[in-house]
């Protein structure tokens, strides 16, 4: 029983072709009428045929959502390639587009500046946000040492373009180097107001904040002057630019005149550094 059912239709099928075979053997002569016999078979058989018909063509139809199913898949897998592709070409213009402006500040320094540069491309930073620290791809093999300068090219004006204080080499292998910038805090830099001649001294600080105090506690020091470094200590050559004068706070129990000041640099931003060598 369990195989006729699931045979039926084939044995249907079957059954009908040796009946047509035998009705076909028997009407070889043309005639211009059919027997009863004839007649009823092929009303017998006229629904058989007509299910079978439209099986087979469910089946193509079938075949051909299954080859349509394919074909879709097939384009839409080139379309993601297609927008994958357009998506990192467009990324590359980004990068290039808002690189635009260091790269032309860059090519300005080099014109003017009167040391010897050595350009490096950052690879590693400490955990967080800002490069505080970081490391260089440049090492003693390229002439880089301990208690180096790193700048970075920066625009003061339209067209006018110098070096902006980033840090100093506190370590250094043959290929690498690291670098411990001005906003760390234990930075202490020694600097020049350049609009009043005034002094004093700002380091980083755990917020990654550049702020210090100005020797005189009278000093006529506002927002917006620039603070370039003095070169006393040693540790930084003279006239690098540092940043500018972002908050003036009086403190009067300290006879002191403390200020907040804007880096010259953008510390989250950091791609590329110069080390100044001798």
């Amino acid at each position: 029983m369990y195989f006729l059912k699931k045979n039926k239709e084939r044995i249907i099928i079957i059954s009908v072709v040796i009946i047509l075979i035998s009705i076909i053997s028997r009407t070889n002569v043309a005639r211009s009428s059919i027997s009863k016999i004839e007649k009823i078979t092929g009303n017998v058989l006229s629904p058989v045929f007509g299910v079978a018909n439209k099986g087979s063509q469910k089946v193509s139809g079938g075949f051909k959502d299954i080859k349509n199913i394919f074909t879709l898949k097939q384009r839409n897998e080139e379309l993601e390639k297609k927008v994958a592709k357009l998506e990192d070409e467009n990324r590359k213009y980004e990068t290039t587009i808002s690189q635009t402006e260091y790269l032309r500040n860059e090519y300005e320094l080099s014109k003017s500046t009167q040391y010897n540069l050595i350009k490096s491309d950052v690879i590693g930073r400490e955990d967080g946000n800002w490069f505080s620290r970081f490391m260089i791809d440049k090492g003693t093999k390229d002439g880089v040492k301990t208690g180096d300068i790193v700048v970075r090219a920066v625009e003061i004006e339209q067209g006018v373009v110098i070096e902006g204080l980033v840090g100093r080499i506190i370590d250094v292998g043959d290929n690498w180097a690291k670098v411990v910038t001005i906003i760390d805090e234990l930075s202490n830099i020694s600097f020049n107001v350049i609009r009043t001649q005034d002094s004093g001294i700002v380091s980083g600080d755990l917020e990654k904040e550049l702020v210090g105090y100005v020797f005189d506690d009278k000093a006529d020091v506002v927002k917006g002057d620039r603070l370039y470094t003095s070169g006393l200590g040693g540790k930084f050559k003279k006239g690098l630019y540092i940043g500018d004068i972002e908050e003036v706070v009086n403190d009067n129990e300290d006879m002191v005149k403390s200020i907040k000041v804007k880096p010259a640099i953008d510390f989250k931003k950091i791609y590329t550094v110069y080390v100044l060598s001798e």
